[in-house]
């Protein structure tokens, strides 16, 4: 198996979801890697904060989908999730900081969704490593917890971040820009009217999770300026 190749690209970045993970186990270390040694513009990936305070990699609120144990992971220190193993991968639970190494090594760009509300002090700890490790530039700081992205603006003012949202809501294109977000909704809001409206309000546009290359295709040639896909490229 391959990714799919996408036939017209123009100057769209895509943006690999959750690493790989159309070849390889969501959010671990080969899914990153697998992204990283291809053309990628972008890696994606979820961060959790643990019952001890530590950040780790994972979509879900918990493990039951992809490993053999049923933990919280909000509720589970990280010793304990570390030592899962997964159902159908030979990978562990990643940290933040193994991540980023990755990102680093293939000079990718790191897109961090913060899932849930966060603390501040988490919010600031979390893009504090991702600077740490990254140039801003490199760093796209997503979640569906607008105030999570407040925060983010507040502590970090020059600092890239799209507002995630599986709808097209009244007011949205306002909503950002007084905020000074980008958007990163699910593709199948989006039109070419749209996409122009928020480019004429400043805004950049990210879609998820378009795995049809003649969909990728249309939203390219309307302008969209990222693609997180699954296994496109």
């Amino acid at each position: 198996m391959d990714t799919i190749s996408i036939a017209c690209k123009h100057s769209t970045k895509i943006i690999a979801h959750r690493g790989l993970s159309g070849l390889e186990c969501e959010n671990t270390l080969p899914a990153f890697i697998a992204a990283g040694s291809r053309t990628y513009w972008g890696v994606e990936c979820d961060v959790h904060v643990t019952s001890d305070g530590k950040y780790v990699v994972m979509h879900d609120d918990s493990t039951s989908r992809l490993c053999t144990a049923d933990f919280i992971i909000e509720n589970t220190d990280f010793a304990t999730l570390r030592s899962l193993e997964f159902r159908n991968a030979d990978a562990v639970i990643p940290t933040l900081d193994e991540y980023l190494a990755v990102i680093k090594e293939y000079n990718k760009t790191a897109v961090v969704e913060l899932k849930n509300h966060m603390e501040e002090g988490d919010i600031k700890n979390i893009v504090s490593a991702c600077l740490g490790c990254l140039p801003p530039e490199k760093l796209v700081i997503i979640s569906f917890d607008f105030e999570n992205l407040v925060t983010v603006r507040r502590l970090f003012p020059a600092q890239c971040v799209q507002y995630l949202t599986g709808e097209w809501e009244e007011g949205l294109p306002d909503k950002l820009a007084q905020n000074g977000f980008d958007l990163d909704i699910h593709y199948s809001f989006l039109t070419k009217e749209r996409i122009s409206l928020l480019h004429s309000r400043g805004i950049s546009v990210n879609c998820w999770t378009c795995d049809d290359p003649s969909v990728a295709a249309r939203l390219a040639e309307d302008g969209v300026d990222f693609i997180t896909t699954n296994i496109l490229e």
